[in-house]
């Protein structure tokens, strides 16, 4: 390792240590000294080894030593805070008109700059992907999230070595670049200790990881990592540890084991929390304050209208703005609402509001932080609300269980909910609320993440501060800004440019366009440099130019996951047209007055799609869930296991829903008996145990934490070897269905049979089985349970294995569709377009 400028200064005996941002940072005046630094022009990353500059003679006392210098940031560079907040519409933050408090946004706003019109992608890892990269989602492989990638080069969820992040290029540059919180940008199938690593943070030029794997996490007990080592730091704290702080908590350790270590070397953090997506896991402190508030009382309808007056009292929506009508055929208005069914969602909106409310408040316990170390002055704080609109994937009356929407139960009846009322937003819940509340905290837009063509799905808000650097202090800003500009922003802040090559790959261009102009007050009304945006999701699109937008008229709901998709995105939609400098909150359709512009933005979008990897179009979204994609599990049929394991994800592991399947286990029983976790895969909120409880053998299905159907042994079994069988025959002619936009053939019925030494002790038939997912944040356990259980009458996790396993055996027959089965299904594709 190349000695850094304070070994060089320890070495001399100096007492001081430079505890400024990097104005004070030195050049040594003796070039191959331990000492040594160099700036470099960033072209070429790693940059090449500079030629020796000593001398060598064949005595080292008549040689000269010279030492490579290290490389460090232009003068003046500035630590980098990144924030990006999950989930969060425009009308969530008090900094812009919501109700819920959020004051370390606000503090930054006061000393830095809002921006009103920043774009996101509509959907969580494609922002993130972008946000990273400085390219469109689609150009590095995320037209949607992992879980739903095809094998198309805008949706395989890889990032192409030709388009390096933000955190390689810092890194090469000097920084020390770290990443904290949500990680959704690693591909499903590249997510298990196996790897490969490259596509894990600390592969794509962060220094150090501290968060999660996926879209979301519980945030009580959070599949957590540290780089790639999972770790399980809320054991034995269950209830009182929360990640929201705890990964404050890191990162603040971090950044001051950094300053410590090297006062010199500027930061850059990427705080990703899981906040505000579903689950919704605030403390019991926050949702007390919050509900003292009593904010929600008068129902969403009010809340709507109560944003919309604060945000046009702020200054930060025109006066002139007008509100779309509330959406009466979609989400039922308040007064038409049983009394139970207000009651809970008042409910649901304080634990989200809560959650809002604390995730801020360790915000800036981290920016305090930079504050404590003497940094804050030089560090470019960029705190953006929300990776998309709000998220309405809850459905119109919420969800204990959010597993369960993802598996078509998108409206659990308001008395089923209540039995969670009491602990809404605990260990006890995976929970999200009504749509009703995401379509007032989007306001002043309509409509949720997911439609890209609703500026409620895209258009969110952000404020930027900068002490050292940004004059017009409080200023507002409403030039076209897109996630994709943020990196080339953070790379001038700098003094940087973006490398021509990465280990030897030429580099793609940097889709994005620096709004550092925007930090000036002469330029505040200047206009925007970012003038062409292309959006879509899964087969919703817009294209925004020079203030207009074409977008396509919505006609899917998120929570309509699962029926049959638009065959033909690209031209089946109704075009509606806008213009965004008159026309803020896009309410007021001229299509019909301007057909000729219609005409103009549709072929745009046409090419900006050609360019940017968009096509093929696919409006489909449940059913690429299941979508064959290549894991380590791809078309192998047995899987053995000879020791325990914990820990494998569901994207790498064997998938037993919507197909025949055995399961062998040969254990030996001591003496005294045995009992313990088999195998699990999944958890609380949905999944299958295969375990000994009081030596009895149980096989056990939790259908979304609302029916568990178990096989169970009439006895314990004595000590000695054992063979346990588990044989589950699926009804269903499979996820090939999906492939014509046919859901007819998952989640059917199917009967399972458990045997003890060949003999059957117990049978049973599931009407219906999952169709699409497991709990996504758990994992697949041999021998012990991690995380949550499947069923917390039975035990309490880890629950280990006290027989020894001497075999687990896994054989999976996959259905396959027959010639019938396709001719059927080709004829049932063709239905719609005959009718059209």
């Amino acid at each position: 390792m190349r000695p850094r400028l304070t070994v060089g200064i320890a070495w001399i005996g100096a007492c001081a240590l430079i505890t400024s941002h990097l104005a004070a940072q030195v050049t040594t005046p003796a070039p191959g000294s331990p000492s040594a630094t160099r700036t470099i022009d960033g072209k070429q990353l790693p940059p090449p080894d500079p030629k020796f500059g000593g001398t060598i003679q064949d005595e080292a006392l008549k040689s000269k030593s010279w030492w490579p210098p290290s490389v460090v940031p232009p003068n003046g560079a500035p630590n980098v805070l990144l924030i990006i907040t999950d989930d969060a519409g425009f009308g969530v933050p008090s900094t812009f008109g919501g109700v819920i408090p959020t004051p370390t946004m606000e503090r930054l706003a006061v000393e830095g700059l809002r921006y009103n019109r920043v774009f996101s992608t509509a959907l969580c890892s494609p922002t993130r992907a972008a946000l990273i990269t400085g390219r469109n989602h689609h150009s590095v492989g995320f037209g949607v999230i992992s879980e739903q990638s095809t094998g198309f080069p805008g949706y395989n969820s890889i990032i192409a070595r030709d388009k390096a992040t933000i955190g390689r290029m810092l890194k090469e540059n000097g920084y020390a670049t770290s990443w904290f919180g949500k990680n959704h940008n690693t591909p499903a199938f590249a997510a298990s200790q196996v790897g490969p690593l490259d596509q894990w943070p600390i592969g794509m030029g962060f220094d150090y990881f501290y968060g999660f794997v996926g879209g979301d996490a519980n945030q009580w007990q959070p599949n957590l990592f540290r780089n790639t080592t999972q770790i399980y730091p809320f054991q034995g704290q269950e209830g009182s540890w929360n990640l929201i702080t705890a990964m404050a908590d890191d990162a603040i350790d971090w950044m001051t084991r950094i300053h410590q270590t090297d006062p010199s070397k500027p930061l850059f953090i990427k705080y990703a929390p899981g906040a505000t997506h579903a689950p919704h896991h605030p403390t019991r402190e926050w949702v007390e304050k919050i509900q003292a508030m009593h904010l929600f009382d008068d129902g969403y309808e009010k809340l709507r209208e109560r944003i919309f007056e604060n945000q046009k009292r702020l200054g930060v929506i025109p006066n002139n703005s007008k509100l779309t009508p509330w959406p009466q055929e979609v989400l039922t208005p308040w007064d038409k609402l049983s009394d139970a069914a207000r009651k809970l969602f008042i409910r649901q909106a304080e634990v989200f509001a809560a959650y809002a409310a604390y995730n801020d408040h360790e915000i800036g316990r981290v920016i305090q932080a930079f504050e404590d170390l003497g940094k804050l002055d030089n560090t470019l704080v960029i705190y953006i609300n929300g990776d998309n609109g709000t998220s309405a994937e809850g459905g119109p009356l919420g969800t204990p269980n959010e597993v369960a929407f993802f598996n078509g139960i998108n409206e659990m009846p308001v008395e089923v909910q209540m039995k969670w009322y009491d602990v809404w937003g605990t260990e006890e819940t995976y929970n999200h609320m009504s749509a009703g509340w995401s379509w007032a905290f989007d306001t002043p837009f309509d409509w949720f993440k997911q439609n890209a063509s609703r500026l409620g799905g895209i258009n969110q808000n952000m404020v930027v501060s900068w002490p050292a650097r940004i004059q017009d202090k409080g200023g507002l800003r409403q030039q076209f800004v897109h996630v994709i500009d943020v990196l080339p922003t953070i790379l001038e802040a700098a003094g940087l440019s973006a490398p021509e090559y990465v280990d030897g790959i030429a580099q793609a261009p940097v889709e994005g366009t620096s709004f550092l102009y925007t930090f000036d007050k002469a330029n505040a009304a200047a206009p925007s440099r970012h003038t062409t945006q292309y959006f879509e999701m899964m087969g919703q699109w817009a294209l925004y130019h020079d203030g207009w937008l074409l977008s396509t008229k919505v006609n899917r709901a998120p929570w309509q996951a699962f029926g049959p998709a638009n065959p033909d995105p690209l031209n089946n939609q109704v075009l509606q047209l806008y213009n965004l400098n008159e026309d803020f909150t896009q309410s007021n359709d001229i299509a019909a007055q301007h057909p000729d512009k219609v005409k103009e933005l549709r072929a745009m979008f046409v090419a900006e799609a050609s360019k940017y990897q968009v096509f093929p179009l696919d409006a489909s979204v449940a059913a690429r869930i299941v979508a064959p994609r290549p894991n380590l599990t791809a078309g192998r049929t047995e899987f053995v296991y000879t020791r325990p394991m914990t820990g494998l994800p569901q994207g790498d592991s064997p998938l037993l829903l919507n197909t025949s399947y055995t399961i062998t286990a040969d254990i030996e029983v001591p003496e005294g008996g045995a009992e313990g976790m088999i195998l699990t895969s999944g958890g609380r909120f949905a999944g299958y145990g295969f375990y000994l409880l009081k030596g009895k053998p149980v096989f056990l299905w939790n259908l979304v934490n609302l029916k568990r159907t178990r096989w169970e042994g009439p006895e314990a079994l004595t000590p000695g070897q054992h063979r346990l069988e588990f044989d589950f025959q699926f009804d269903g002619i499979g996820p090939g269905t999906l492939a014509f936009n046919n859901f007819s053939g998952v989640g059917r019925s199917g009967t399972g049979t458990l045997k003890v030494d060949g003999k059957v002790v117990a049978t049973e038939k599931m009407e219906r089985t999952l169709p699409m997912i497991l709990q996504w944040d758990e994992s697949f356990d041999v021998g012990s349970d991690t995380l949550t259980g499947v069923n917390d009458a039975d035990y309490k996790p880890p629950f280990p294995l006290t027989a020894k396993l001497n075999k687990l055996a896994i054989t999976v027959n996959r259905p396959q569709l027959s010639p019938e089965d396709i001719k059927r299904l080709e004829a049932a594709l063709q239905q719609p377009a005959a009718r059209d």
